[in-house]
């Protein structure tokens, strides 16, 4: 079994999701006491949420340079980042590391591939669903036509994500919310959406869309199993 890297704390909420699934999908796939081998690097993610929000993302890319230096010098055999805006400087990372980092992007492009899929929603923050960073590789890389809510769905996905998803804070209402915009991207022409914040997860689930849901948490860290059993 590889040792996984785990680079969390943006937020710590889905990071223990992530250590949660690799955990009981190694059991699954190897049964008995077996568990995961892996290591995890826990970031502030106050710090981090700064470096974002003021558009600092050469600094943010230094920080976690360090981190994934870090994770390497303890054993790990690939990276993986728990957060998928965070991949912006995906590339920054892997350029100045010696072992894989495994994208969160290409493992549930991959997903969706496989279901024949062709036009997928995306949710997540401002920076995921209006930068190219990952909508490009999802249409460049795996040819999907990605489309993503209107300016104000926009902002209501982000704001429920950084003052209430990242805090634990799960809201019926933020619910509704999402099921409304889900709903409007299904009617959009989406075959599918791809829950593209490592939170999103903790607050809609299968029930809330009548189009299959691609939760990008889940993917990336059974995706990180496979890896590792492979």
């Amino acid at each position: 079994m590889k040792t996984i890297g785990l680079i969390g704390g943006m937020s710590w909420e889905s990071s223990l999701e992530y250590y949660r699934i690799t955990n009981e999908t190694v059991k699954e796939r190897l049964g008995g006491l077996h568990s995961a081998e892996c290591v995890m690097y826990s970031v502030d993610f106050a710090a981090m949420e700064i470096l974002q929000r003021q558009g600092r993302w050469q600094e943010a890319a230094q920080h976690l340079i360090g981190v994934a230096q870090n994770v390497e010098k303890a054993g790990a055999n690939f990276v993986v980042l728990c957060t998928n805006t965070m991949h912006k400087v995906a590339d920054d990372i892997q350029a100045n590391i010696t072992i894989p980092l495994l994208h969160i992007a290409d493992a549930t492009a991959q997903r969706v591939s496989a279901t024949g899929i062709k036009t997928i929603g995306l949710l997540g923050t401002r920076f995921t669903m209006e930068e190219d960073f990952y909508k490009g590789r999802l249409s460049h890389s795996y040819g999907l036509k990605v489309i993503v809510p209107d300016d104000d769905e926009r902002k209501i996905v982000h704001r429920v994500i950084y003052d209430e998803l990242v805090l634990g804070n799960i809201r019926p209402e933020s619910r509704a919310h999402y099921a409304r915009i889900m709903e409007r991207l299904v009617q959009s022409g989406a075959e599918g959406i791809i829950l593209g914040c490592t939170e999103i997860g903790l607050l809609v689930h299968d029930e809330d869309s009548r189009v299959p849901l691609f939760d990008t948490t889940r993917i990336h860290a059974v995706a990180a199993v496979e890896y590792a059993l492979a």
